[in-house]
């Protein structure tokens, strides 16, 4: 048996002659465990906040994506691009043509960001999930339809159904502007309203519209080019593995994005906020540690007679040192754990029941309660980053005693 760990619980769980270290010990436990779930709690909520932005981006966003580093626009109709695109792993690819442009609804005129997807761009993504308004579609019969971001339908006042038409303005490439007739250096077209979406991203809600590709190169008079490929890749196939292939063959004339890298400053502002929270909600529980500090203190205070006795006993003073070491573990132990298995219950509970909600008004919000997603690896952390805290209060009291201990 262990006589230094044997001592500590015993110090632990018998009553002290001065009720104040009982209560100072049961605040240190309290406030570690809160401390613990709490972050356990934030973190997860970041999790859940950003599983759901990633939702939303893979339902927009290409496995992989190719741009020009240089330069706006490219022709894919070359001998490398045709060996890149059957590269194994490929499922589809579909063209993406982005060019400015103005929108006019009866009497709102808006510059837009136009869009141009070819049909397979709805295979690739899954639009339907993100449509508010309408339903998503590029050409019936021969009709053309534009999908609108839910800022960009706001501003112009359309909405799917209505029976007017959208005028659009494409200004004419290398052309001058005629000041006694300045229409002419636009091409234009009428374009009827298929739908709206939402991606909550302001940068495409509010610029974006959707239309079909045949329809954005006779507006910019592009022939075959585009600004950009997306590729879809079967189920099992490795993203890594087929992105380092397509670019060992394109070269470093052309950029190769996996979804994350599409969207890199969304999810790094997400991690950003993440670990500021945490660090804040860590010097939280560095002042909640440091209630250890005070009950260790105390009971050694109360317990200098003891301590006589012990070494008069022929106690050395590693012993003695070691006791009050193992109190102190067992304080921080008991609020780590007490921590961890609260946080852990109230994300479950949240999961399974949403107790705590965004709106009161159902569908007010993309979801209706906070989303949490428990991470193994932030538990990992969290425990780890709260014992080393503890562990450093704990000897910061210890090496005192040890002074201490040389004068008895």
């Amino acid at each position: 048996m262990n006589l230094s760990l044997f001592i500590a619980r015993r110090y632990l769980f018998s009553k002290k002659s001065h009720n104040a270290i009982n209560v100072i010990s049961i605040i240190s436990v309290c406030g570690i465990a809160i401390a613990t779930a709490a972050i356990i709690i934030v973190l997860s909520g970041f999790n859940g906040f950003g599983g759901i932005v990633e939702g939303m981006f893979n339902s927009f966003d290409p496995d992989l994506k190719i741009t020009p580093k240089t330069g706006k626009v490219f022709n894919y109709h070359t001998p490398e691009f045709e060996k890149a695109l059957s590269v194994d792993g490929i499922q589809m690819v579909s063209e993406s043509l982005e060019e400015n442009a103005l929108y006019k609804f009866d009497d709102s005129q808006v510059p837009v960001l136009v869009k141009g997807v070819s049909e397979e761009f709805k295979l690739i993504t899954d639009m339907d999930k993100l449509m508010l308004d309408g339903r998503f579609r590029l050409t019936e019969d021969i009709v053309n339809y534009t999908t609108l971001g839910s800022g960009l339908a706001i501003t112009l006042g359309a909405r799917s159904g209505f029976v007017n038409p959208i005028e659009i303005y494409a200004p004419k490439r290398d052309v001058n502007i005629n000041l006694s007739n300045p229409t002419a250096a636009f091409t234009t077209a009428s374009i009827m309203i298929g739908g709206v979406f939402s991606l909550n991203q302001p940068d495409v809600d509010e610029q974006m519209a959707i239309i079909p590709i045949r329809l954005a190169r006779e507006l910019f008079r592009y022939d075959n080019e585009v600004t950009s490929l997306d590729i879809k890749l079967h189920p099992d196939a490795s993203v890594k593995k087929v992105k380092s292939e397509i670019e060992r063959i394109l070269g470093s004339s052309f950029l190769v994005e996996n979804r994350f890298e599409q969207q890199k400053e969304s999810y790094r502002m997400l991690q950003i906020e993440k670990w500021v929270s945490f660090l804040i909600l860590s010097l939280i529980l560095l002042i909640a540690v440091f209630n250890i500090v005070g009950s260790l203190t105390m009971l050694i205070v109360e317990k200098t007679e003891d301590i006589k006795s012990l070494k008069n006993m022929g106690a050395d003073n590693r012993l003695i040192s070691r006791i009050f070491l193992y109190e102190g573990w067992l304080i921080a132990f008991f609020g780590i754990i007490s921590g961890l298995i609260a946080g852990l219950l109230i994300c479950l509970l949240q999961q399974h029941f949403g107790l705590l909600r965004l709106s009161n008004t159902p569908g007010a919000y993309v979801v209706d309660a906070y989303p949490v997603i428990v991470m193994f690896w932030d538990v990992v952390v969290v425990f780890a980053i709260v014992s080393v805290i503890s562990l450093l209060a704990v000897y910061y009291t210890i090496n005192n005693l040890k002074k201490k201990l040389n004068l008895l």
